[in-house]
């Protein structure tokens, strides 16, 4: 069965352009109904006043960026309060639910009907004779994992996947537990959307993370933000923006789309401007690569660079570069051979633009180049981050305040889970401080990522299938094989806070284990409990829930892991009951075993919390060379086929991630619409597609397979030609398995190829 997303719409589509500014009225309006459906007018305003504070606050569990650092008192974004009312909800999925409806009939609802049941009150398990979840107890629970997990004949038939919304303590707990038992089968988010980011900076400048942080977003000169929808994905970057543009720092925009965040805002603590309906403007340049032209536009804008210091030498920090760069003269060489006309060709752009982006780079004496997943989910993600660091030292942009790299993490705690250890490729001194901190022998060989881990299960070779947080079924590319996949198993098991697709789509056996959210008081037996999250600038902070449970029957993730791990290491010398009484003797033990957390407990205390220690930003590049290493990879033809397109998929903005608030998509004029995809008008006549007219898509894989949507409609829209767009999960479909990045193994969901045809009878 295709997954089915987003409510039944109540109304005819409509698409109107949209004219206004991000955020101000329009998110005011939309916070105010979300509180008003969920009924809550009380907790949701406390928790809009305790979210992302650093004394007695919760981490949003929205998205990764910082928190302010001026005492805002009001550092919040509409998804945010969607996020956190969608979890405060006051509907429950009990036992009553599940009695009156079988899987069989779940499989049906759409995946928006699902999560709007509320939450998860108490275990359950698959009972394949009845095919409905009945109640089992927690003991009974994890005696289920502890013998699936015991029975294997190999540890590595087990994988361990990670959102990002799990905690560090949770993360450091979970990926202990998994290596203990003899498995490296981390797979994670980070595989799907900055696999390529950290991989590119780990090469380039020997750190897997970007370099900046917020105070530098307020003192840059120039900022470059590319393949980033701010508005939805990261809204409090528009009061990054709307400062930057107000101290007269140039804002230059790259997407195929111009989002609603490159235009104007309205920022909502800002109350005069509200009251006034005074907006910011969030761009002085506004440039529209076609997909994966991104890499082109980076490398015209070095070779302006280089073609301008042979007249202007301050153009090229040649100081810099002489010091503290390896194989400049190969990219000098590399930028000299590659024509103009080539890389107006490959990025979709005139040379004219290329250079006035250029201009903005060299007239500025601080730049911060910053992107997201429009960046690094293509075949050549990896050397697209790359030529970006290549730009960033030609001027000597790393390692100054006000400069450097910042890609923008998605989900909240996605970072701190790599650094917390959740990596299928850990390097080997990881590896031998967790053997020194925890007393255990790790395993060394590498172990499946989330594209190999569906290949596995489908094929046999993982039959138990563990998921802390998340909606693996949908999230995944290739929807049919991971259904199959997971389908495939022995036992699923999924760690949530709400229903959702990953549990109608499950193993021969399944259990679903409810945890606590985000926004909920952790008891524990010393009392309750705070745990740390990590933001996108590796700052690292507590975050303390303010909220009952929803159930009496929830344990938190910590409490989860504990629980699996006794069950599946009946002889396991690690304390699990010990670290579960006080979060604090986890962290205790992860400044051991976790580099730059040395006195974590102390350090995570103060003031808005402490900032991982980043070598490169101290100009330390821990590189082969010991220096940073500049890349001199060729330029990809991402110049579409004749008759076919490269689509790539997106978020809508009444949605995060997976889930889906409505059928609304607001900065893109949408209303009551999903099935969908943007066009360039020129391409649609081409084809005899009439605006809002039915069309088919079939995307053509590597291996010459095909996957199709049928019915959807054509939405005329600002996009270069050769370019389409939709939303994600229903597009996941389009992804083939097999059509991941040889760089990165991230599926290419933002390159896919496509043809587009008026649908047949339509």
């Amino acid at each position: 069965m295709e997954p089915r997303v987003g409510p039944a719409p109540d109304a005819a589509p409509q698409v109107r352009p949209y004219h206004h500014p991000a955020a101000g009225w329009g998110a005011a309006k939309s916070v105010t109904r979300v509180l008003v459906e969920e009924r809550e007018l009380v907790d949701g305003p406390r928790a809009i006043m305790r979210m992302n504070h650093e004394n007695g606050g919760f981490d949003c569990p929205g998205c990764a960026w910082p928190d302010d650092t001026k005492g805002l008192r009001l550092d919040i974004c509409e998804n945010g309060i969607k996020h956190v009312t969608w979890e405060m909800t006051r509907k429950r999925v009990d036992r009553a639910f599940f009695a009156a409806h079988s899987v069989t009939e779940l499989a049906g609802w759409s995946d928006y009907d699902l999560e709007n049941q509320g939450r998860l009150t108490e275990p359950m398990a698959y009972d394949p004779e009845s095919d409905h979840y009945v109640p089992i107890s927690w003991k009974e629970a994890f005696e289920v994992v502890g013998a699936a997990l015991r029975g294997l004949d190999d540890p590595n038939r087990a994988s361990f996947y990670t959102s990002g919304r799990l905690g560090n303590e949770a993360t450091f707990l979970y990926q202990l537990m998994a290596r203990e038992l003899g498995t490296n089968n981390l797979p994670d988010c980070s595989n799907m959307c900055h696999e390529a980011s950290g991989r590119a900076l780990q090469a380039a400048l020997g750190t897997g993370k970007g370099t900046v942080d917020l105070k530098d977003w307020e003192s840059a000169d120039a900022l470059f933000i590319l393949g980033v929808n701010a508005a939805s994905n990261a809204p409090r970057m528009l009061t990054a923006l709307a400062e930057a543009e107000r101290r007269g720092a140039q804002i230059v925009h790259v997407n195929p789309l111009v989002e609603a965040a490159a235009t104007r805002t309205i920022v909502p603590h800002e109350f005069l401007d509200m009251a006034l309906f005074k907006s910011t403007r969030t761009s002085t340049l506004n440039l529209q690569p076609r997909i994966g032209g991104d890499m082109a536009l980076l490398r015209g804008m070095a070779k302006a660079v280089l073609e301008q210091s042979a007249s202007d030498p301050k153009a090229l920090d040649a100081t810099f570069v002489e010091r503290h760069t390896a194989g400049f003269e190969e990219y000098r060489a590399l930028c000299a051979a590659t024509p103009w006309e080539e890389l107006e060709r490959q990025s979709g752009l005139s040379r004219a633009d290329i250079l006035r982006a250029a201009r903005v780079y060299t007239e500025a004496d601080r730049s911060i180049v910053s992107w997201c997943l429009g960046l690094t989910q293509h075949e050549h993600g990896v050397d697209t981050v790359r030529e970006i660091v290549n730009l960033l030292l030609l001027r000597g942009n790393i390692g100054r305040e006000g400069a450097g790299p910042s890609p923008v993490r998605g989900h909240s705690n996605v970072q701190g889970n790599r650094t917390c250890g959740i990596d299928h490729r850990p390097t080997e001194a990881f590896l031998d401080r967790l053997a020194d901190a925890c007393g255990i022998d790790p395993p060394r060989e590498h172990g499946l990522d989330t594209v190999r881990t569906i290949q596995a299960m489908r094929d046999g070779e993982v039959k138990v299938f563990v998921a802390m947080g998340g909606n693996f079924a949908l999230a995944a590319p290739d929807t049919a094989a991971t259904y199959a996949a997971l389908r495939s198993c022995d036992l699923t098991v999924q760690v949530s806070t709400k229903l959702n697709r990953s549990h109608v789509v499950h193993g021969r056996a399944a259990l679903i284990l409810p945890c606590l959210g985000r926004t909920e008081k952790d008891h524990q037996r010393k009392g309750v409990q705070r745990t740390s999250v990590e933001d996108s600038m590796s700052m690292v902070h507590l975050s303390l829930g303010m909220k009952r449970p929803a159930s009496p029957h929830l344990l938190s993730e910590p409490a989860i892991v504990a629980g699996m791990a006794r069950a599946a290491l009946p002889d396991s010398e690690t304390p699990w009951d010990w670290y579960i009484e006080d979060y604090d003797r986890i962290r205790d033990t992860m400044a051991v075993a976790l580099d730059g957390f040395e006195d974590f407990n102390r350090r995570v205390r103060l003031p808005l919390g402490f900032r991982i220690k980043q070598p490169a930003r101290e100009l330390v590049f821990l590189t082969p060379s010991g220096r940073a290493e500049f890349s001199t990879a060729a330029l990809p033809d991402v110049v579409p086929e004749p008759g076919t397109l490269a689509l790539g998929t997106m978020r809508s903005h009444d949605q995060w991630n997976t889930t889906i608030y409505s059928d609304d998509d607001r900065y893109r004029g949408v209303k009551n619409l999903r099935t969908l995809v943007f066009m360039n008008r020129a391409d649609m006549r081409e084809r005899g597609i009439a605006a809002m007219g039915a069309v088919d898509i079939t995307s053509t894989a590597k291996d010459g397979s095909h996957r199709y949507l049928k019915g959807y409609t054509a939405v005329p829209y600002d996009i270069p030609r050769g370019c389409a767009a939709g939303y994600m999960p229903e597009m996941n479909v389009l992804c083939a398995l097999g059509d991941y990045s040889t760089q990165s193994d991230q599926p290419i969901m933002k390159h896919v190829k496509v043809t587009i045809v008026p649908a047949a009878g339509g």
